[in-house]
């Protein structure tokens, strides 16, 4: 049985496939300004990949900040539920999630059996997110995916006062006019990211063990930071990105399987 999970975010669109309850495929495109054709872009090329076509799917699910522009879907469910389904599924000691996706942020805890007991989300403001990373390393005039190998360098760090993208923004451009070294700034940044999770997560109440998901989690200087703020290791998933498509993936299998649960 092959059956579908897409993560249709604002950034990023995963598309994840599950054959027999074991991770088939997966893709990650680009959104862009069509969530609509960016789903069905990462499905088609999914399906593709995998060799297979999409009436051979038993079910799609489908999460993000689009997940009812995908008009094939069996069913559309959270993004805190499949983010914690995913983790849960990849590292099934996890009881804290931490997921710093394109343009939004959650803490999520979990009980023994990975359901969800209380969470925390930032999806009113960029502050701390893979768009906000984008946004300095512009202004840094460095690769965004070179952030966390520059920040490992950075013999201290410097504070950043705002994590209001414009205002962090401006910030940057007056330290680097300062003179101070872009290794420096850019551990600063990822320390003032650590800073805000760290506020969520005590909100929620962190529990052992944490896993990290999304985008940010692939920025070893995020990472880094985070831990030692929490005192704990992180485990990290070796594709963090796909975890909500994957969590939409064993929703949707849950429901091939037991088709009255579709309503």
């Amino acid at each position: 049985m092959i059956v579908a999970g897409m993560d249709i975010g604002s950034i990023t669109t995963e598309t994840v496939l599950l054959r027999d309850g074991e991770i088939f495929t997966s893709v990650i495109l680009p959104t862009g300004a069509n969530s609509r054709m960016a789903a069905e872009r990462s499905l088609s090329a999914a399906l593709e990949k995998a060799g297979v076509i999409q009436e051979e799917l038993a079910a799609i699910v489908t999460t993000g900040y689009g997940r009812a522009s995908f008009a094939g879907a069996t069913k559309m469910i959270t993004e805190i539920t499949c983010h914690a389904r995913g983790a849960f599924f990849v590292h099934p000691r996890t009881r804290t999630v931490i997921d710093i996706g394109g343009q939004d942020s959650k803490v999520i805890r979990l009980d023994s059996q990975g359901r969800n007991v209380d969470f925390q989300m930032n999806d009113k403001c960029a502050a701390g997110t893979g768009r906000f990373l984008e946004v300095m390393a512009h202004a840094l005039e460095v690769k965004v995916e070179d952030l966390g190998r520059l920040s490992q360098g950075a013999p201290r760090t410097i504070k950043i006062s705002s994590m209001c993208t414009v205002f962090a923004e401006s910030e940057v451009v007056s330290l680097i006019a300062e003179g101070q070294p872009k290794e420096v700034i850019i551990r600063g940044l990822h320390d003032s990211i650590a800073d805000r999770i760290l506020g969520m997560v005590n909100r929620v109440g962190v529990e052992e063990e944490v896993t990290l998901t999304g985008g940010v989690a692939k920025n070893e200087g995020v990472a880094r930071a985070l831990g030692d703020r929490l005192g704990v290791a992180l485990y990290i998933p070796p594709e963090p990105q796909i975890i909500g498509a994957l969590g939409a993936a064993l929703l949707a299998r849950e429901l091939a399987l037991l088709p009255d649960a579709k309503n």
